[in-house]
């Protein structure tokens, strides 16, 4: 009989059929690290702003209080951007006349608020009370990184579901003293988890189950 294929083609022909049998299993693959990604979750993403505003000079250099600028984060849901005149109170003595702060004092001016781009942007269908979270001892940097470092602010944590349900799961590893929630180099002490199950109790934070359960966030 006539060898009408190739003796490689058997070779070729399983090759093929394993690939077309392989690619969904790498499709999900592929489009789960998508997902995971920063070009998903925008970590580590810093957003181009206004005024290049530098928190390592302000926090970690010369040691502004988070609450200064940010002043209804133990009142409020939102934690507050600062107005124009919160910048001024120091910038109408301090580098009056520096190029880079030339947007604050037009804002002033004409009495328009400066147009900063959101960095840590939920989704629509999430609700996160600043106020409760701070209440209950969870830090500043536990979310927002070592914010004293950044140069540039840039979103720390990818705040997919998982890792905000990793904490909600089990948060006496993330809580600390009312006195060191704004403290950036705060570190917590080598009974943590005795610390903190402790201040699950005194605080009447929920139980595991009930901080699970979906209309915490989504309501």
């Amino acid at each position: 009989m006539v060898q009408v294929f190739h003796p490689g083609a058997d070779t070729v022909a399983r090759v093929v059929l394993a690939s077309i049998g392989a690619a969904p299993v790498l499709a999900v693959g592929l489009a789960y690290a998508l997902w995971r990604s920063p070009y998903a979750t925008a970590q580590d993403v810093t957003r181009e702003q206004p005024i290049p505003f530098s928190h390592e000079h302000h926090v970690g250099g010369l040691g502004i209080d988070c609450r200064y600028c940010h002043t209804s984060v133990e009142k409020a849901a939102f934690a507050g951007i600062p107005p124009t005149e919160t910048c001024m109170s120091c910038h109408s003595q301090e580098w009056t006349n520096a190029p880079m702060l030339a947007p604050v004092r037009q804002s002033l001016a004409e009495e328009r608020p400066l147009q900063w781009n959101r960095v840590h942007n939920l989704p629509a269908y999430v609700y996160f009370n600043h106020s409760v979270h701070v209440a209950k001892g969870v830090g500043c940097s536990t979310c927002h990184g070592e914010v004293q470092t950044m140069k540039l602010m840039r979103q720390a944590a990818p705040l997919t579901m998982g890792w905000c349900l990793d904490c909600h799961r089990d948060p006496a590893p993330n809580l600390r003293p009312h006195e060191a929630v704004f403290d950036m180099n705060w570190k917590p002490p080598a009974n943590q988890a005795a610390f903190g199950a402790r201040f699950m109790e005194e605080r009447h934070i929920k139980s595991a189950e009930r901080l699970s359960e979906c209309s915490i966030c989504h309501r």
